[in-house]
């Protein structure tokens, strides 16, 4: 009996190679986009899930507030992992990492920058599941100058594996023995270095300073601890170690907070400051997810309305089947049958479209995502689920109509009961277009906000600023600096690794009196910079002057932006105002500062966070040459940059980047976002328009006789058109009532992450319905001046 449903199944679908064709295409487009989102997804959801203890490893966070702040970070101090796990019995283990700035490496005669460097813990193989092909992992990080690479990068510099013992050499003369070879860090980790330096060389590792909060702290607590209890003893920790200081915190308002976070949640829901890798949001999780049941839905209603789009033309093999002995039940199966078989042939055709974009869409989301046996392992019992469900679904209403019909009325030509009676189609043209208006709105929203950010006065001017990274490497950089001003091109250049492109710092104090009270405390980033670095930025000042080395005094001086005026209580007259700061010194543990200038306020962080206080010192740094440019050849000028280059660093890589490629990198989630979104709209009203194509037919073969009759009476074609179209242009004006508020609201909340933002505007909205009108008009009239156009005479005749 299956067989024969089968076999009748795909006897029918060849009989209607056209109807079959675009069911298919239109369903495969569906499910291919769905795969992909799927993958993406999974994907998302599998970070640092190769851990084997995964379930019972956390991450120590702080929240502080502090001097007027407010703030979250993902930092401890150094004794805290050691504390734990000798004095908290839930704790089994504990480990540290330290991400502090990149180092330059030697290789082939030549340092090279490395970025992806941490210092770690000898714990740290017994946290995380990081496997090592060479190597002890109980002792590969216990001795000073030590160090574990990844097989990656062990190839890179050596081109094997077999490196233990090997000798690596950093810029600064000091030399790390390997000691051990890691199997490369699966991309789905918080957290992806290259190079793990023995944290036991570092002397701030040894201190007993809580005060300091600079380290990663994990521990992997014992099966059977409660989170939330152990969560819950970390607030009375803190009170204890810092005496004295935590009750001047309380009193004076402020706080520092222990909680923690699961290892699977680090991904998708934090956002702190000093973050080992750039996380993502559990929010496009869901977004891309409710994106991909849509689309799937949109495909299973076009199959329902091509399905009864075809209604007349199968009524006929209704009735003869009825008339024949044909029961409703053994016609409901028929009909399910062929949803299943297209189902299943568009399954097929999605699958190999899916592999065949997925190197495309890696490139789009900047993920690596690739087909594995362990992917199979879930992505077959998937589908099958996915085909039952689809085919069932899209081919039910269709086959419960049809097998409806009533062979007396189908035989006598009394089917059609006109496109305003079809109550449950009105109700799928106004979901599908609901769904494809909601995404519109939701692209032109993001597109709208990125183009902000592009174009926002931050304060400064990152255009055409070329950054020299770590200039520090070579014996003057001063001299180097005024080699590059000299360049016919070059406007100005500036020496400091502090630069407004989001990089996190870690902040200091700032006091407005000499008693260092908490009360009186700003905390704030402390910037030390030249007297170029203003006017190379581009940054101006509100009040007062640069710094200068014509004032002796500047030694002293420091620059504040407005919103450190008006936390110091500078406000109104900031210029001459006294600051303290307190230093490592015996003999001078205060310094005092007077204040010569306030720049304008600049955004250096994030446009999610509100601009925050920065003290500028006239300090030298040499952590990056910033320089300010006029050329249109800038291939040339890189190469004239980087022969004075090889003249002060003969055997340094030089390493470059542009002030606002760096800045556009902070929002790369968003970009990518924005143009996966892009894509899912456009395929979203493609398939529902496909869906409209195939209502307008119908409409059009139920009223073939009424439209032949107005042509004979004198109808025009225009005439004819509007009366096709108008009710399904209501349906998509119905689309947008509904939609438009929906979207407002929810990509209203999305822009609340944003401090600074573009609010929605109304042409945005307005842009998307017309739009929408008109793309269904258009596939409307397709349909309708076909109609329109056909001989009267022969309308009439079919319909004798």
């Amino acid at each position: 009996m299956l067989k024969n449903f089968i076999r009748i199944a795909f006897r029918g679908l060849l009989k209607n190679k056209a109807f079959t064709i675009i069911n298919i295409l239109g369903l495969a487009v569906g499910l291919a986009t769905c795969l992909l989102i799927v993958f993406y997804v999974f994907d998302e959801l599998s970070y640092d899930r190769f851990n084997l203890n995964a379930n019972h490893i956390y991450r120590i966070n702080m929240d502080m507030k502090y001097g007027g702040n407010v703030a979250s970070y993902a930092i401890t101090p150094p004794p805290l992992a050691a504390t734990l796990k000798n004095n908290y019995p839930e704790v089994e283990r504990s480990a540290r990492l330290i991400h502090d700035q990149g180092v330059r490496v030697k290789k082939e005669g030549e340092y090279v920058q490395e970025e992806k460097v941490v210092y770690a813990d000898s714990e740290l193989f017994d946290v995380f599941t990081l496997p090592l092909i060479a190597g002890d992992p109980k002792t590969a990080l216990t001795e000073p100058n030590t160090l574990v690479i990844t097989e990656s990068t062990a190839k890179r510099y050596f081109n094997d594996t077999h490196v233990l013992g090997r000798v690596i050499n950093l810029s600064d003369n000091t030399n790390y023995k390997i000691t051990g070879v890691m199997k490369d860090i699966p991309s789905q980790s918080h957290f992806n270095f290259d190079f793990f330096f023995s944290i036991a060389q570092r002397a701030d590792a040894k201190l007993a300073d809580w005060n300091n909060f600079s380290y990663t702290t994990y521990v992997l607590l014992k099966a059977g601890t409660d989170p939330k209890a152990f969560e819950a003893k970390l607030p009375a920790l803190m009170k204890k170690q810092l005496g004295e200081n935590y009750a001047q915190l309380e009193q004076s308002g402020n706080y520092f907070h222990l909680n923690i976070s699961p290892l699977t949640d680090i991904h998708l829901k934090s956002n702190r400051q000093y973050e080992l890798g750039a996380n993502s949001s559990a929010s496009y999780v869901y977004i891309f997810s409710a994106i991909a049941l849509f689309v799937l839905l949109i495909a299973c209603i076009n199959f329902m309305n091509m399905s009864t789009a075809r209604s007349a033309n199968r009524a006929r093999e209704v009735g003869v089947r009825k008339v024949l002995g044909s029961s409703r039940g053994f016609l409901i199966v028929q009909f399910l049958s062929e949803s299943l078989l297209i189902t299943f042939c568009a399954a097929i055709v999605s699958v190999v479209v899916a592999w065949v974009l997925l190197p495309l869409f890696n490139e789009v989301s900047g993920k690596h995502l690739s087909v594995t046996l362990q992917v199979f392992s879930w992505f077959i019992p998937i589908m099958l689920l996915i085909i039952l469900l689809v085919g069932l679904l899209a081919g039910s209403y269709p086959a419960f109509y049809l097998s409806a019909f009533q062979p007396v009325n189908v035989l006598k030509g009394k089917v059609a009961t006109g496109f305003k009676g079809g109550r449950l189609r009105n109700f799928l043209v106004v979901f599908q277009f609901s769904i494809s208006i909601f995404l519109i709105i939701g692209t032109l929203v993001i597109y709208n906000q990125l183009n902000y950010i592009r174009h926002k006065n931050l304060g400064f001017n990152r255009n055409q600023v070329m950054v020299i990274k770590d200039v520090g490497v070579m014996e003057n950089a001063k001299m180097f600096k005024q080699e590059i001003k000299h360049l016919a091109v070059v406007k100005n250049a500036s020496l400091s690794g502090f630069l407004p492109t989001g990089v996190v710092r870690a902040p200091d104090e700032v006091f407005r009196n000499r008693s260092v009270n908490p009360k009186s405390a700003l905390f704030t980033e402390v910037w030390p910079i030249d007297d170029d670095y203003l006017p190379t930025m581009g940054m101006g000042l509100a009040k007062g002057r640069n710094f200068s080395h014509q004032y002796a005094t500047d030694s002293l001086g420091v620059i504040i932006n407005e919103t450190a005026a008006r936390m110091l209580g500078f406000a109104n007259d900031p210029l001459n105002k006294t600051v303290y700061r307190a230093t490592n010194s015996a003999n001078q543990p205060i310094k005092e500062y007077h204040v010569i200038g306030v720049v304008k306020d600049f955004n250096f962080s994030s446009l999610r966070d509100n601009i925050t206080p920065v003290v500028m010192f006239f300090n030298d740094d040499q952590g990056a040459l910033s320089i300010k440019m006029e050329s249109k050849n800038t291939a040339a000028f890189i190469t004239q940059v980087q022969k004075i280059w090889n003249q002060f660093a003969p055997n340094q890589h030089f390493s470059y980047s542009f002030m606002d490629q760096d800045f556009d990198a902070a929002y790369r989630t968003e970009q990518r976002t924005g143009k996966l979104f892009l894509i899912f709209t456009a395929l979203a009203v493609i398939i529902a328009c496909l869906g409209l194509f195939s209502l307008a037919a119908y409409a059009a073969e139920q009223r073939n006789r009424e439209i032949g009759i107005r042509k004979v009476l004198g109808a025009s074609i225009t005439t004819i058109v509007t009366m096709l179209s108008k009710d399904f242009v209501k349906l998509v004006i119905i689309s947008f009532a509904i939609a438009a508020p929906l979207a407002w609201l929810t990509m209203n909340k999305w822009l609340q992450g944003f401090a600074y933002r573009q609010n929605i505007q109304w042409w945005v909205v307005i842009l998307a319905g017309s739009g929408a009108v008109l793309i269904a008009f258009a596939t409307i009239s397709l349909q309708s001046f076909r109609a329109a156009a056909a001989n009267p005479v022969e309308s009439l005749r079919d319909g004798d």
